[in-house]
């Protein structure tokens, strides 16, 4: 133990101070990702793993990746998980499976038209794609447009996507790509509040929404298999994402595999969560992870996702203009565009709440959060067949 202690000091004492200075950076950055997620209730299912992840990968000597010690290379198990997890996109897409089998697309199917809105909602996808080749073309050597398009999935806070498109396109920006993401996936209660007041009124927020129609489960049983087929013929290069998901979706509904869903809902789900929260966090060594593109890429994110709120709020607005009276829709539930499922969907909840204590959002907003959810896959799948 002394000899470990002693290393340890000598090599604080060695390092440069920049490196010094990254390294303390990475344990505040760490430290607040586990405060958000045990003070603030931020999806602590993600933050608390990446934040405890990021930590583990910039103490002194950590055995947690793979480093070279004395011309000894020495593997570390989080290095191996990120590589047979992270880096082929095998834990992403499985999670999809688990995504899938959570999925009701009841509330879409009963009211079709709520799919425009999670369609909307994906400009943040093409905002974040345009910032970022800006830039690179502003300052040469930042992104390329293979860049460009995977710090795009930021826009509408998907996670896997994100991770699975950044593991294709841009390997050595996933790490900020996948935090980001996921950090603007915790801070929805946040970020949208504000942007919703700000674009709706105070009569709008009252809409009274019909109730959603009764949908059969023979359509439940129809609609992954059409989506799936729908996937192979227009988007193919999304398959691989939309195939797990309609997969997942097929395993609740077809109504003979329920251990199967409750376990791809539940156990396994909860598993590649911690996994990938993990992994992602080991991947912020603060000597790659803390750059002048991480920081362009969490405001470009930041911005983008304001936007993709944004358009969805204004997209209500703009049907209702072509809605009767009694058929008119709640812009409080165009925030739920973005695929921050279920949390965006809550947050309309909450505020039509606010403004009208018996008027429920939730299943009216569910529409907008899963249809972006194969929407803003669907655009990964378009960008991969074009760029990779």
């Amino acid at each position: 133990m002394s000899d470990l202690v002693e290393r340890m000091f000598e090599h604080f004492m060695s390092t440069p101070a920049t490196d010094g200075i990254k390294m303390l950076v990475m344990w505040v950055l760490g430290g607040l990702l586990i405060y958000l997620a045990i003070k603030r209730d931020m999806e602590p299912a993600l933050l608390l793993p990446m934040g405890f992840g990021a930590i583990l990968v910039n103490l002194p000597f950590s055995g947690a990746i793979t480093q070279i010690v004395e011309d000894v290379t020495e593997t570390g198990a989080l290095s191996v998980l990120f590589e047979a997890g992270i880096a082929n996109e095998l834990f992403p897409l499985l999670l999809f499976i688990g995504i899938g089998a959570m999925i009701d697309f009841g509330p879409l199917l009963s009211n079709p038209k709520l799919l425009c809105f999670g369609a909307a909602a994906q400009v943040g996808i093409f905002l974040t794609i345009l910032l970022a080749a800006v830039i690179g073309t502003l300052i040469p050597g930042t992104f390329t447009l293979q860049d460009a398009a995977a710090v795009g999935a930021i826009g509408t806070a998907d996670g896997p996507t994100s991770i699975f498109l950044a593991s294709r396109l841009s390997p050595e920006l996933m790490s900020a790509i996948a935090i980001s993401a996921y950090s603007y996936m915790a801070l929805v209660p946040v970020i949208q509040p504000p942007i919703m007041r700000l674009l709706s009124t105070p009569k709008e927020r009252v809409i009274r929404m019909q109730p959603p129609r009764a949908v059969s489960q023979l359509e439940k049983i129809i609609f992954p298999v059409v989506g799936f087929l729908l996937t192979c013929l227009f988007v193919p290069a999304g398959i691989p994402l939309l195939g797990m998901l309609f997969f997942g979706n097929f395993l609740k509904e077809c109504g003979v595999t329920k251990r199967l869903a409750v376990t791809a809902g539940g156990a396994w789900t909860d598993i590649l969560t911690i996994l990938i929260g993990l992994t992602m966090g080991a991947s912020t060594q603060a000597d790659t992870f803390l750059t002048y593109k991480s920081i362009f890429i969490f405001g470009i994110g930041a911005i983008a996702f304001s936007v993709a709120t944004a358009t969805g709020i204004l997209f209500v607005k703009l049907m209702n203009l072509f809605l009767k009276e009694g058929k008119k829709i709640n812009p409080l539930i165009g925030n739920a565009g973005v695929s921050a499922l279920p949390d965006s969907a809550r947050v309309s909840q909450e505020m039509g709440l606010h403004y009208d204590k018996t008027n429920h959002l939730l299943m009216h907003a569910l529409g907008p959060t899963v249809a972006s959810t194969i929407g803003s896959a669907i655009v990964a799948g378009i960008m991969l067949s074009f760029l990779y």
